[in-house]
């Protein structure tokens, strides 16, 4: 093991973590390298707690369906429900199904009771209500929207909400599974899908020149922000699945990375006088550098959230990247990679201040980034340290259940 890497490495905990995190950060960025790995889940969870106790964190947004979080935040803030029921309902990609956001939900529960509502943390969900088989339906976020706006202004302002409903129609015609690889199946640039897109901004715009109007429940004002941004992120998401030409789906990922970085820049609009947010996502969604990822004969690449984030931030953005080594049964990093470098280290979670971490790279020689064994993890590139603020390698983990539990082709 090269000198330099002892030196580059601690012990993990929540505190030689936070230590590594910039001053002024606003959005504390913690990636994953996979999904369904409880261990990742287990440190988030502890650097969250230290993040709240020690730092003033008041709020964390996961990788998840945005509308769906709602109901999370309601739970975790005393609302009335069973927690099986909020897991199963209040998490998009099946996540409500893993230990570790059982966990959490359970304890920011137990640590509202009895807090001021301002005082109460906080529970988002950054994702759009996207899944692999598609994406949810524009109508529900629109006409949700509409009928804020109509309670509170004149009619003569706003579309009939008959012909909201007409152009949306039925929501199985947004959301059939089969235009996701057919984009003829999709009705996402029919001229009714491109009449709701005009509809769309024309609602989102009234919204945000009436404002201040609204101030009386901020809760209320701040679902109809969220219905404006889902419909219109749903309506080109829509627009993305019906394109026909070689750029489609690195189009529809940057759709995505695009609402889940609108959402978290809403977010911290909204969290900026109660203490920073922290941000959980699959690393391709976080990093700072484009993201890139194979997919059979294509080389998807887009600007990911946390590349559009840092550019907005002005230096509030930070990220912490992880990854890990072993993965049973028999997954195992080759030598010559970052991971296979990092397993050397005593300690089964280590925290790696990125500069010594470079060193130790230029020291060992050439390094190459992982080969992942299946589409469900990325390795994190050798080349790319000077752009995380802090890295986190856990030794082994066990073979993820699950939708994500390897082997499967699935999109980060």
């Amino acid at each position: 093991m090269p000198l330099s890497l002892g030196n580059a490495a601690r012990p993990f905990s929540a505190a030689a973590l936070a230590a590594l995190v910039p001053a002024g950060t606003r959005l504390l960025a913690l990636g994953e390298p996979t999904h369904g790995a409880e261990e990742f889940l287990d440190l988030r969870n502890e650097l969250f707690r230290h993040l709240v106790a020690e730092h003033g964190y008041r709020s964390i947004a996961l990788e998840s369906d945005c509308l769906a979080a709602l109901a999370v935040d309601a739970y975790t803030g005393g609302g009335e429900g069973e927690l099986d029921a909020v897991l199963r309902e209040g998490f998009g990609h099946g996540f409500g199904a893993y230990a570790g956001n059982r966990e959490l939900v359970r304890w920011m529960r137990e640590f509202n009771a009895g807090l001021e509502p301002g005082e109460r943390l906080r529970f988002y969900g950054a994702d759009g209500p996207l899944e692999m088989t598609g994406a949810a339906a524009p109508g529900p976020s629109l006409i949700r929207l509409h009928d804020f706006l109509a309670e509170r202004l004149p009619a003569e302002l706003l579309p009939e909400r008959r012909e909201l409903l007409r152009l949306c129609g039925p929501d199985d015609r947004w959301t059939e599974p089969a235009a996701a690889l057919d984009p003829t199946r999709s009705v996402g640039r029919t001229e009714d899908a491109a009449r709701l897109r005009l509809l769309a901004d024309e609602l989102g715009a009234l919204l945000a020149a009436h404002r201040p109007q609204f101030h009386d429940d901020e809760g209320l004002r701040w679902r109809a922000e969220l219905d404006a941004r889902t419909a219109t992120g749903l309506l080109r998401y829509h627009a993305a699945t019906a394109g026909d030409g070689p750029d489609r789906l690195n189009s529809l990922m940057r759709q995505r990375d695009l609402m889940i970085a609108d959402n978290l820049e809403a977010i911290l609009r909204r969290e900026a006088r109660r203490g920073p947010t922290l941000a959980f996502a699959h690393n391709r969604h976080l990093q700072r550098e484009a993201s890139r990822i194979p997919l059979g004969e294509h080389q998807l690449l887009w600007w990911s959230a946390g590349s559009l984030l840092d550019s907005r931030l002005d230096g509030g953005y930070a990220f912490l990247a992880t990854t890990f080594g072993n993965r049973a049964p028999d997954d195992r990093p080759a030598p010559d990679t970052l991971e296979g470098l990092l397993t050397a280290l005593p300690d089964p979670r280590s925290v790696l201040d990125p500069v010594l971490l470079g060193a130790a790279v230029r020291e060992a020689g050439p390094v190459k980034a992982r080969v992942p064994a299946d589409h469900t993890y990325f390795g994190l590139d050798p080349e790319a340290l000077g752009q995380v603020d802090g890295v986190v390698f856990v030794r082994d983990i066990a073979r993820q259940q699950g939708l994500f539990g390897g082997g499967g082709g699935d999109e980060a």
